[in-house]
């Protein structure tokens, strides 16, 4: 079964140069394309992809609010990859917050691409540990307007060993990374996040990491 993946951005030669990367693989079908946000959530409505790569900055409807209105609508949704111009760009917080899956720049190898999309369908992030941190680092000097303070309550119904967990997810470890660091088996390691995403009620890893900060666990953690 081909991944159908759908191509957001307002420049036509972009477009194309991503088409034109996927179409190359025997997995990856692109099963749409749009050249802004209003667009892209009808696009995406009627094609029903499997991965959206969306563009952040579009004219009229951008691509934050296009990813919120796409995960927002009825129906399985879609996993949603930002692509950005600059690693930190501004508006990273909120695209995370709008519920993409985690973000690429535009000028990625294409094996990178390939392998983001493949990834982001299985249920995985991209948030590299670096972005991660630099990330956190400007949400607590300087909060986005639109970050919203989540209560730190939801952290009692963890254990001591999720909340650990939920701290290295913060930092943007990968299960494996989590568990050289807490000396268990990366099983053992997937078991507790799945048990604190459900308990939290977060989808995925991003959310986690948002939770993370927002909660003020990063503040307070050893990390």
């Amino acid at each position: 079964m081909s991944l159908r993946v759908v191509v957001v951005d307002d420049q036509a030669l972009v477009r194309a140069g991503f088409r034109m990367i996927l179409e190359a693989e025997p997995d990856l079908l692109v099963a749409g394309e749009a050249g802004d946000g209003a667009e892209a959530v009808s696009v995406v409505g009627r094609t029903r992809p499997d991965v959206v790569l969306m563009d952040v900055r579009m004219p009229g409807t951008d691509g934050i609010e296009a990813t919120r209105r796409i995960l927002d609508s009825r129906g399985a949704a879609p996993r949603v990859i930002m692509l950005t111009t600059f690693d930190m760009d501004e508006y990273v917080y909120d695209a995370l917050r709008a519920g993409a899956s985690g973000f690429l720049l535009k000028d990625v190898p294409p094996e990178q691409l390939v392998d983001g999309i493949r990834a982001v369908a299985k249920g995985e992030s991209l948030l590299s540990p670096v972005i991660t941190q630099r990330m956190i680092e400007a949400f607590l000097d300087h909060p986005p307007r639109s970050a919203r303070a989540v209560g730190a309550d939801g952290l009692e119904m963890l254990t001591a060993r999720e909340r650990e967990v939920l701290l290295l997810l913060g930092g943007g470890l990968s299960n494996a990374e989590i568990a050289a660091e807490l000396v268990v088996s990366e099983t053992t390691v997937k078991t507790h996040v799945a048990r604190v995403l459900m308990k939290l009620g977060l989808r995925d890893r991003v959310q986690a990491v948002i939770y993370a900060y927002e909660s003020g666990l990063l503040r307070t953690g050893t990390r």
